[in-house]
């Protein structure tokens, strides 16, 4: 049967939850529309890999300043990346990575950009996996491209320079933003970094990527009700409109998909981070 890849598959129900324990996806391994993508931080940790987990080189997912949207791979570009992996519209994408989520976040919120609806982020990743005791395979996988035909289908995940200076501006609360910054301390004080301007986007609220992850349980997302509590207390909230980024939109991958995992109901990502804003000189800046 081909598939048609330029359309949502109809009414299927996802066949995994947002956040997916390792348990949860060793029963479901061998489902034919499950992908497992890993994206790893260093190729070599795919040498051992969830079974039948499909490699991606982080690097496709990362555009540059000169593209039509800064950061963000063309959608040629894209629909290569995806056909490669064998990805169709029917496929539920199951990403994990070897770092605690970054790069992982990041593909999901690529499929998400791409309108693409079925994903989840195997918690904990290779480290929860090889915690839990499952096994891994040292076989590469083997599997059959597809034709993905991407396109920018749901840019409502995403913020430009051009919309957070909008909101920056706004006088009606209701347009405003609250950047999330995702980078470490010393990059957000303007104390560390390879741009032309170090700093902060004005009003923003640090919290750093890895202070979501859960050192104690193999690098899983944190308690819930934990993370709710600390991000309001730095002036994150559920209902507010939050643009989140790093340098790269590689760290701020898993603080947008955590809030998604938290349910805030208006959380974007900036994929061209300090990477864009801080090699520019029109935005604005404070340290």
């Amino acid at each position: 049967m081909s598939h048609d890849s330029s359309h949502p598959s109809p009414s299927e129900a996802d066949l995994l939850p947002l956040i997916v324990e390792p348990q949860q996806l060793a029963e479901m391994l061998d489902h034919p529309d499950i992908v497992i993508v890993d994206v790893p931080l260093k190729a070599e940790s795919h040498a051992r890999h969830v079974p039948g987990a499909r490699l991606l080189d982080f690097k496709q997912l990362v555009g540059s300043n000169d593209d039509d949207i800064p950061g963000v791979p063309s959608p040629e570009a894209l629909s290569d990346v995806m056909s490669a992996l064998g990805i169709t519209r029917d496929s539920h994408v199951v990403a994990y990575d070897d770092e605690g989520g970054g790069w992982a976040g990041r593909l999901l919120w690529t499929l998400a950009l791409l309108g693409h609806t079925r994903y989840s982020y195997l918690n904990g990743g290779l480290h929860a996996w090889q915690g839990d005791g499952l096994p891994l395979s040292d076989t590469a996988s083997d599997w059959s491209p597809s034709e993905y035909h991407a396109a920018y289908m749901d840019t409502s995940v995403m913020a430009t320079r051009e919309d957070i200076l909008d909101r920056l501006a706004a006088e009606d609360p209701q347009e405003s933003v609250v950047v999330w910054d995702a980078r470490s301390a010393e990059e957000y004080r303007g104390e560390k970094g390879q741009n032309a301007r170090l700093g902060h986007i004005p009003g923003a609220v640090h919290f750093e990527w890895a202070e979501a992850m859960d050192r104690e349980r193999n690098l899983r997302i944190r308690d819930y009700a934990e993370l709710l509590t600390e991000l309001g207390a730095r002036g994150l909230n559920p209902e507010q409109h939050i643009v989140t980024h790093c340098q790269s939109h590689h760290r701020s991958g898993l603080t947008w998909l955590v809030g998604q995992a938290l349910g805030f109901s208006d959380v974007r990502a900036y994929p061209g981070s300090w990477k864009e804003w801080g090699n520019r000189d029109d935005t604005p800046i404070e340290r």
